[in-house]
Formats: C-alpha cells, sequence, structure tokens
C-alpha cells in the first residue's frame, strides 16, 4: 500500500489514475495536448455533456495538480486561458496512445475516423 498526502493507493497505476480519473480530466488533457490555450467557452463547446460546474471542478484538480496551468487574458471580461504544463505534457504517450487504439478499434468496427472525422465535430 502506497501512502502520499493522506491518500492510500494500491499500486503506482492506481495513483498515475487519480490524476486523471474520469470522463472529464483525460478528455480536457488530450484536447489540451491537441490543441493548446483552450478558453473556458472551448471545452464547454468541444465537450457535450460536461457541466459547467463539472468543468471548472477538473480544471481546479488539474491545476492543483500542476497538470495545467491558467493564464488570464484580461480581466475585463475576465478570460483565461488553459495549457498544459511541462509535467502535464509528459502525459502525450498516453493520449497518443489512446487515439491510436480508438482509431483502431472503430476501424476494426466499420468505422474509418480518420476519413470520416469531419462528420464527428
Amino acid at each position: 500500500m502506497i501512502t502520499l498526502h493522506g491518500k492510500k493507493y494500491t499500486c503506482p497505476i492506481d495513483f498515475s489514475l487519480s490524476f486523471i480519473d474520469g470522463k472529464w480530466k483525460i478528455l480536457i488533457l488530450s484536447h489540451l495536448y491537441y490543441q493548446a490555450n483552450r478558453s473556458y467557452s472551448d471545452f464547454i463547446d468541444n465537450l457535450p455533456g460536461v457541466s459547467e460546474k463539472m468543468l471548472s471542478q477538473q480544471l481546479k484538480e488539474l491545476e492543483r495538480d500542476k497538470l495545467i496551468a491558467k493564464t488570464i487574458v484580461s480581466q475585463k471580461p475576465y478570460r483565461v486561458t488553459y495549457a498544459l504544463t511541462e509535467h502535464g505534457k509528459t502525459l502525450s504517450p498516453l493520449f497518443q496512445f489512446l487515439s491510436e487504439w480508438g482509431i483502431d478499434y472503430l476501424k476494426h468496427n466499420g468505422i474509418d475516423y480518420l476519413k470520416d472525422q469531419h462528420l464527428y465535430k
């Protein structure tokens, strides 16, 4: 058993997953990997089904864990952008693997995402 910051983990994988658990964190991180400097509204527009409360919570947790950084663009109106930190960028092999695996799985099920990706926006 691994104990860190008052939490217990069964193994390094359990610990690693604690940073990207749930549906939204990995999607937020991958969106930032493929398109840096995204605004809050970009996430709302590109993550169908995420509530504003959930998005705000996930962004705060990712920022707390130092996987993303928030930059204030303007005070009035208040605008911010998010980007991966250097440590967040070290997760890039994970995003690449998950994307390639998903594309391959879709292809085996009759969906050619690479050819038809314009249909899925």
